[in-house]
């Protein structure tokens, strides 16, 4: 059954598409996966359920993060893929809002179950005397992520104008603004410019990677060395927290909104994805890792969606047992938790596998299904 269905899926790709793309998509996917799985903690206390981060307890694990904060590779791979598909769209004379709507209808769609499901998941506890602690806890696990479709979503409306942006002008943008809050005693609410002008950095990498912009390995570098030499210097000097994702608490997140070192931190990743098409180009020309990739973008927006209502789902059951059991229930403040919390990942793989089975498997940026194949792009040389 497994053969016969890598059979079908290397049988149905066509052969100009880019495989490497779609596999730096699934790595994205998996390091939000994993890292919210990891980083997350629903602590049962006194009845009630607080969400908790082991990075508080344990700032040590802070390098942890650097591996699971992937952020930057969605918004390179999108910016490259809107890109091009926008300029198709022009060659075609397809409107600039027919394109656009057609996009962000496949990007928004499955979003209406997540909310109905949640909302009534909501609503019905509360009902019936639930603590309304814990019922916001849970519903804001599931419902913050969804910020990211917001600035996708925004973003992709500006893919003309990413197009001829030169990916310095945000950077430098990001920088000014950190200046402001953190150098020059500005407000906070300023920070929040960083929400648009920091994702639109690796966004506007990506459409210059769709001209043909990010075609030496020398430039792959430049990002890499320089994006790491940067963030290094950030937080070694600067103050910025070595944590790239939020840790409750801190007095400053990198994340909410995205500082200069998260910026700086993106570009290093940009780099390193560059340097590694390649590689993975070699990889998936194995037709049983290609399945393994081709499908898991068929159902990247399922995974992104529901991957913490799988948590949740798993965390709740255990209650359910009349026990605290370890790495699902417990407080993340000693390295037994980490060890725990791993143990349980595969019931958390399993609970999203029963989420993608319920909903149908639909792609994150709306470009990817079968038949259709966006041109592949060059790899640096």
């Amino acid at each position: 059954m497994v053969t016969e269905l890598v059979r079908r899926v290397e049988a149905a790709t066509p052969a100009g598409r880019d495989r490497a793309l779609d596999a730096l998509r699934a790595l994205a996917i998996g390091g939000v996966v994993l890292g919210h799985w990891l980083v997350t903690a629903l602590v049962a206390d006194s009845g009630t359920v607080r969400v908790a981060s082991p990075l508080r307890h344990m700032p040590y694990l802070a390098p942890a993060s650097w591996i699971f904060q992937t952020m930057a590779l969605f918004f390179l791979v999108g910016g490259q893929s809107a890109a091009m598909s926008h300029a198709r769209a022009r060659a075609a004379n397809v409107t600039y809002g027919r394109w656009l709507g057609t996009r962000l209808a496949r990007l928004f769609r499955p979003v209406a179950a997540v909310l109905a499901v949640w909302t009534t998941a909501a609503v019905v506890p509360l009902a019936l005397g639930a603590d309304l602690a814990t019922v916001y806890a849970l519903a804001k696990l599931v419902w913050s992520p969804l910020w990211f479709l917001l600035v996708f979503a925004a973003l992709t409306a500006l893919t003309p104008l990413a197009a001829r942006l030169h990916p310095a002008w945000p950077l430098a943008t990001v920088a000014l603004v950190d200046l402001t809050r953190f150098g020059l005693g500005g407000p906070a609410w300023i920070g929040w410019v960083n929400l648009a002008a920091g994702w639109l950095v690796p966004y506007c990498l990506g459409a210059a990677w769709a001209r043909d912009r990010l075609r030496t390995r020398t430039t792959a570098w430049a990002l890499l060395l320089g994006g790491a030499a940067a963030t290094a210097a950030l937080v070694l000097w600067a103050g910025y927290p070595a944590s790239m994702v939020g840790v409750p608490g801190a007095p400053i997140s990198n994340q909410s909104p995205p500082t200069l070192a998260a910026v700086a931190f993106g570009l290093a990743q940009c780099g390193a994805a560059l340097l590694l098409l390649a590689p993975l180009r070699r990889v998936l020309s194995r037709p049983a890792v290609w399945a393994f990739v081709a499908l898991a973008n068929l159902s990247a927006m399922t995974i992104f969606l529901w991957h913490q209502t799988a948590m949740i789902a798993v965390t709740t059951l255990g209650l359910l047992t009349g026990h605290i059991l370890p790495g699902l229930h417990t407080a993340p403040d000693d390295p037994a938790w980490v060890l725990a919390r791993l143990a349980w990942l595969p019931a958390f793989a399993l609970a999203l596998l029963a989420c993608r089975a319920a909903f149908p498997p639909t792609d994150l940026d709306g470009t990817y299904a079968p038949g259709t194949t966006p041109p592949g792009p060059s790899s640096p040389r």
